[in-house]
């Protein structure tokens, strides 16, 4: 029975531990409607980029179609 009584305390530890670390989904929110509203104002779209690693700057990139050209102007 003993075991158990000090088993106990440590499973709570974890359990708290484990919920704590989910708290950063509104920072990644944030990041995430920051980076889509400077790429909108850029005159992109925001476009996931296959990759999955929890910062909304990898996660996602900004495509700009039209407006851009290395070609001078009537030259």
């Amino acid at each position: 029975m003993r075991p158990l009584i000090v088993l106990a305390p440590a499973v709570l530890i974890l359990g708290l531990a484990a919920c704590a670390s989910t708290a950063t989904g509104s920072r990644y929110s944030d990041e995430l409607r920051q980076l889509e509203e400077d790429c909108a104002a850029r005159g992109g779209i925001l476009a996931p980029s296959g990759q999955q690693t929890g910062r909304p700057q990898t996660d996602n990139i900004c495509k700009i179609s039209g407006g851009a050209t290395r070609l001078p102007d009537g030259g």
